[in-house]
């Protein structure tokens, strides 16, 4: 079954903008691939102003949100995923909606065949290009955290 929280994101922005609010989303900063700038990451969270004055390019896609913004002056890429959102809501009144945390897929938490640890994988993007990156090589194993 196809998640309903990006749409959900996608309405919120769009009753946002519509109401000339201004939309701001707070994002797990660790969820796999997600890439923000860590300077502003907060006890492992960030929240972002997506206003579309504030962003350029905006893309509310199904399984990816990504818009360039500036940061202390530098323009950067942010990208993650719409399970990565953890509420959208706006400046102005706190309007907005909460989502509970998603677990991390399993296809990047791996174990160390070494030492049996599971490890995530993935972490932090370093592309640039705003995509989310392919798997590392290698012959790792899957296992199943909860």
């Amino acid at each position: 079954m196809i998640s309903n929280r990006p749409y959900l994101i996608r309405a919120m922005y769009q009753w946002m903008v519509d109401n000339e609010w201004t939309p701001h989303v707070q994002v797990d900063a660790n969820y796999p691939y997600t890439k923000v700038p860590e300077a502003f990451v907060q006890d492992g969270v960030i929240i972002l102003n997506i206003n579309p004055e504030a962003v350029m390019g905006i893309d509310l896609q199904n399984d990816w949100i990504s818009f360039r913004a500036r940061f202390q002056g530098i323009e950067q890429e942010v990208g993650f995923s719409p399970n990565a959102v953890l509420a959208i809501f706006a400046r102005e009144n706190g309007e907005g909606m909460p989502f509970p945390a998603e677990p991390y897929p399993e296809d990047v938490v791996l174990t160390d065949q070494n030492s049996g640890l599971s490890t995530l994988e993935g972490g932090k993007s370093g592309s640039g290009d705003g995509k989310k990156p392919k798997r590392p090589d290698g012959k790792p194993t899957l296992s199943v955290v909860k």
